[in-house]
């Protein structure tokens, strides 16, 4: 379009002629009639217009010389006058259209062909220049353009970019405090991991110790016939049996023994607790409980299970400075969804009035290590343990918590069937398991190696002894005795090789294995009636367990 030729020649052949020579140029060539026409047709795009002088006489071209007025600052329309055949000077009239039309070229007639083909040629470059300084200006204007509005947001993205950096550098400062505080927990948990080895190491030798004093003070109590006798022995008993709770606690809570999965009536279980939580809450709490049931059982380990609720309720203590309530329900429940298995559950619901969790943070509390406490009040290992035990017994722990409001936590824990007494007729099979059984004790320590033989024979066992794991294993076959009762830690030897090496010798021969240490497992073993003795024990605890031992 923008390389067309436009042709005004409205009188005789002249059109046709002109097109007819430049189309051996390949020129596109559009004849008009009248002068308005062809302003219209401007717009849409020309190379250059070939004019008869004719066709602009009088007020024909008034609308194309508006247009030229109004033309942008680049475009300078090239245009081709044919001039009218006269004799002298041109007139005013033809002088005032040659200055109208400005950028012009007279070809005076007749019209030669190749001039006329050399005439709109010339035009047509000159309105290509001029094509490409509009384009030019274009680009130039849409240089400015963006410059400007690059200008304009300038202040902005260097705000956008500031808030970026200020923001990169908070998450930096966050992660470095996470970093910190995760740093503290690990050292803390690195304390208690020191703590519970140094508790489990001196487990033994503490637990030998009070056994020996709880025992001979059993034994004084029986075989003194002075009451005030018996009375101080009944007192260092107690005393005793003080310290030995004392050393399960330490034990449990440096997280070093064992589950011992037995039958647990929740209900029972949380009313012998209600002094200790009391204590342990303050008088600023008030604390409730509500059973749904007189019974409710489960199989768990019950010293863990009132570790996990005391737990529970020094986290709600720690979340009501102010005071508040502290209610713990017992209800009977069915398995909610699939992450529990089919059946009925006891759940243990332990519910404060505190400040409560953030809500991007619940999914979290059980996370080993994690805590909202501060540096130092907390290991972060606290709910974990919870949730540990409630897996270990089959069952769960859930957390519900609104800011403000309070958290509730659920303990989810298989409901099991009551478990009956023990019947009369196992004591009496119990107590005929005596006669002149043969007990050989095999144990280091020589004191409680005294206690227990002198125990043994109160009983009325024939006993045997043996210092050693070697010493024991040379007299095995010269006593021939119908029960094995080993110490664990020994020199040399330590009791769980003691029996490896008996049963190859005697396979059906009943053996305890006596420990002070609370992290002895025997699952392991892959013999036959093994029974661990925990130290310290009353003589009632040994006698019950030897006649078990014979009696298998």
């Amino acid at each position: 379009m923008e390389q067309r030729v436009l042709i005004l020649a409205p009188f005789g052949r002249d059109a046709d002629v002109i097109a007819e020579v430049l189309s051996k140029d390949k020129r596109t060539c559009v004849a008009f009639s009248d002068a308005d026409a062809l302003t219209e047709a401007l717009d849409a795009g020309v190379g250059t217009a070939l004019i008869a002088e004719e066709a602009l006489a009088d007020s024909r071209a008034t609308r194309l010389f508006e247009w030229l007025e109004h033309q942008p600052a680049w475009s300078d329309l090239p245009f081709i006058l044919l001039a009218a055949t006269r004799v002298g000077h041109r007139s005013a009239r033809g002088l005032e259209v040659l200055e109208r039309l400005g950028n012009v070229v007279v070809l005076e007639r007749p019209l030669n062909s190749e001039t006329l083909r050399r005439a709109v040629a010339s035009a047509l470059r000159a309105r290509a220049r001029q094509y490409e300084s509009r384009r030019h200006l274009a680009e130039r204007i849409e240089a400015q353009e963006a410059l400007v509005q690059l200008n304009d947001s300038l202040e902005s993205r260097i705000a956008e970019r500031t808030h970026e950096l200020a923001s990169a550098n908070n998450r930096l400062m966050m992660e470095i405090h996470e970093r910190a505080k995760v740093q503290a927990v690990l050292v803390q948990s690195q304390k208690m991991e020191a703590l519970g080895q140094l508790t489990g190491g001196i487990a033994h030798d503490f637990n030998n110790l009070l056994n020996v004093i709880m025992v001979n003070s059993e034994l004084i109590a029986r075989v003194s016939g002075d009451e005030r006798i018996r009375g101080m022995a009944a007192t260092v008993k107690r005393a005793t049996e003080r310290g030995a709770k004392l050393t399960g606690q330490l034990l449990t809570f440096s997280r070093n023994s064992n589950l011992d999965l037995k039958a647990v009536d929740v209900v029972t279980l949380l009313q012998g607790m209600r002094d200790i939580i009391t204590v342990s809450l303050g008088s600023g709490i008030s604390y409730i409980n509500d059973f749904e049931r007189k019974e409710m059982w489960t199989h768990a380990d019950a010293n863990q299970l009132e570790l996990a609720v005391l737990n529970l309720a020094i986290n709600a203590r720690d979340a009501m400075p102010g005071g508040g309530e502290l209610s713990v329900r017992v209800k009977e429940r069915t398995a909610p969804d699939q992450t529990l298995a089919e059946g009925r559950y006891v759940v243990i619901e332990v519910a404060d009035t505190g400040a409560g969790v953030p809500p991007d943070l619940v999914t979290r509390v059980f996370d080993p290590f994690f805590t909202t406490k501060p540096i130092g009040k907390g290991t972060g290992l606290g709910l974990s343990q919870v949730y540990g035990i409630a897996r270990q017994a089959g069952g769960t722990a859930r957390l519900f918590s609104q800011e403000g409001v309070g958290t509730t936590v659920e303990l989810w824990l298989p409901l099991r069937e009551r478990v009956a007494p023990q019947n009369a007729k196992a004591s009496d099979t119990e107590a005929n398991a005596v006669g002149e059984k043969r007990v050989l004790v095999i144990e280091d320590d020589s004191e409680v190696r005294a206690m227990l033989v002198e125990s043994l024979k109160m009983l009325g066992y024939n006993v045997t002894e043996a210092p050693d794991g070697r010493a024991g294993l040379a007299r095995l076959t010269d006593d021939n005795p119908d029960l094995l009762m080993v110490d664990f830690a020994m020199p040399g030897m330590n009791g769980i090789d003691v029996i490896a090496e008996a049963r190859k010798m005697r396979s059906d021969l009943p053996v305890i294995l006596a420990t002070g240490y609370a992290d002895v497992d025997i699952s392991g073993l892959s013999v036959e009636r093994c029974t661990v003795l925990r130290k310290p024990f009353q003589l009632d605890d040994l006698a019950r367990t030897v006649r078990l031992g014979l009696i298998g």
